[in-house]
């Protein structure tokens, strides 16, 4: 019976797993509706900030301000925001997030830039410092709640490097929240600012105080601002839904294999039976 005891055995480890990973789908489902409230809160924010941003931008006040500053090729000196998660079991999805930033930085690096990395999360910090990349600043403290002073904290230096043209251009890879299902990894460029296109529908009528590069000068940054918080939410928002579809996966792989394991301890269970059966009639007809 010693086959039947290892095959019980097996039984009880993939149980205790099954319930592990399960445990860990009902986790990330609750975390996930909660990011993806966050996710849905912070789009009519940025929603509105950009309309009025294209409606007051000109090309003459352009000229005046540095966040708008468009490079006239390509930039000399780049920096990128990685935005990967704390935690691996979520499949491919901190996988994908590095992998867009290595197309990024080998985009960036053939045209000449000189390219550095400021991580947040674990997982993209510890890669490039395993391939001997040198991280300029990283962040794992960030929780799954982050801030719009969080988001600040992570910008503000480079903006300001940005604007003393120390940097040419800023960008940040992340995952885009589309649905549960779709979290694409993407690279945007936040700095300098492109301003978003006019609504066709119309540009509403604003009463302007004191003026619109005052008011231009206080949204811009606010503007890079919401761009990072967006990601970062958006980035957690996808780590859970990628972690929910991962160990739901892992559940149900879970259960087949508990079904083939006992299909095989019971035919394992019958054949023995079966065999102890024959050997006590062997045994009674040798006695007659």
């Amino acid at each position: 019976m010693a086959k039947g005891r290892e095959l019980k055995g097996r039984i009880k480890s993939v149980e205790n797993t099954r319930k592990i990973t399960r445990t860990m789908e009902m986790v990330a489902t609750s975390k996930m509706k909660r990011a993806q409230d966050r996710v849905v809160g912070a789009r009519p924010y940025a929603t509105a900030l950009g309309e009025v941003i294209a409606g007051l931008y000109s090309p003459d006040l352009a000229e005046r301000f540095p966040l708008l500053r468009q490079p006239s090729g390509a930039p000399k000196r780049a920096a990128i925001l990685l935005m990967t998660g704390n935690r691996g079991l979520a499949g491919a999805f901190n996988s994908n997030i590095i992998r867009e930033a290595r197309g990024l930085i080998a985009k960036l690096e053939e045209g000449g830039t000189q390219v550095e990395i400021h991580a947040v999360g674990k997982k993209g910090m510890g890669y490039f410092r395993y391939m001997g990349r040198e991280v300029a600043s990283s962040r794992i403290d960030l929780g799954d709640r982050p801030s719009g002073a969080d988001a600040a904290a992570l910008v503000d230096s480079l903006m300001q490097r940005f604007i003393a043209g120390e940097l040419d251009a800023v960008y940040i890879a992340y995952a885009k929240f589309v649905s549960a299902l779709s979290t694409p990894a993407t690279a945007d460029r936040v700095l300098p600012v492109t301003p978003p296109e006019r609504n066709k529908a119309g540009t509403p009528d604003y009463l302007l105080f004191p003026n619109a590069a005052a008011i231009l000068d206080k949204l811009l940054p606010a503007y890079v601002r919401n761009a990072v918080y967006r990601a970062l939410v958006e980035t957690i928002a996808g780590f859970y839904s990628a972690q929910r579809t991962a160990m739901k996966n892992a559940t149900d792989n879970a259960g087949e294999m508990l079904n083939t394991l006992r299909r095989t301890y019971n035919r394992a269970r019958q054949a023995q039976i079966t065999q102890e059966i024959a050997e006590i009639v062997g045994g009674a007809a040798a006695l007659e």
